[in-house]
């Protein structure tokens, strides 16, 4: 319980805490250095998780893959804006190999898929998104599992939980500070894109999760992770 209890203090407390200060102290100016620590805070529970050597290979290979996987996934589908298989591989890889690896996954793919998107100070704060909802499908994975229509309602919710995460960002874009109005404001003026997150999630949730997930649970038996 300990050690749960530091894994995801470093994740909904030390992580959002690197996104704000980072934001709000350099601006614009030092976002390299904010998603590097936002990178290596995410890194901590995952290292405190390690056990027998050969497990955590394997777990590092699929994590890997799902990474790659949900990176190339936003590639593919690039020329349709704001709708993308990113969420639903971060809340499978949440769902089957724990909430450390879901967030991970979601962290460290908007990092990698940045260096073709562009970087810039927006990334910290879509690394701690999509990381959110990865540690939150972990947390939640038992319930996920059983029932389709609460995963697809998950799903739903994930879009919305991004974008007004992301419209955090935005407030603080224009002046380093946080107007609650004009975040108001800026949720309304999101509203479409939200919808298209909203619908893209539960789209590729709902063609993915089957497929993938059996694939993760077959690997899991076979090297008893």
């Amino acid at each position: 319980m300990a050690k749960k209890i530091i894994k995801l203090s470093f994740l909904i407390i030390l992580v959002p805490l690197a996104v704000i200060l980072g934001v709000v102290v350099f601006k614009d100016r030092s976002y390299a250095w904010v998603s590097l620590c936002v990178a290596l805070f995410s890194l901590v529970p995952l290292f405190l998780t390690f056990e027998r050597k050969d497990t955590n290979t394997t777990k590092l290979v699929i994590l890997a893959v799902m990474i790659a996987l949900s990176v190339a996934g936003r590639f593919l589908f690039s020329f349709i804006p704001h709708f993308k298989p990113v969420t639903a591989m971060v809340v499978i890889t949440g769902i089957y190999m724990g909430y450390e690896y879901g967030f991970i996954c979601g962290a460290f793919t908007a990092l990698i898929s940045n260096f073709i998107f562009g970087q810039g100070p927006w990334t910290p704060f879509q690394m701690f998104a999509w990381g959110l909802i990865g540690l939150l499908a972990g947390l939640l994975a038992k319930i996920l599992q059983k029932n389709i229509i609460i995963l697809l309602i998950f799903g739903a919710l994930a879009g919305v939980l991004f974008s007004f995460l992301m419209d955090v960002w935005t407030t603080f874009w224009y002046d380093g500070t946080f107007n609650f109005s004009r975040f108001i404001a800026n949720i309304v003026t999101a509203i479409p894109v939200t919808i298209t997150y909203a619908v893209s999630n539960v789209v590729f949730l709902f063609v993915l999760i089957k497929p993938i997930g059996k694939k993760l649970e077959r690997i899991k038996i076979k090297y008893g992770l």
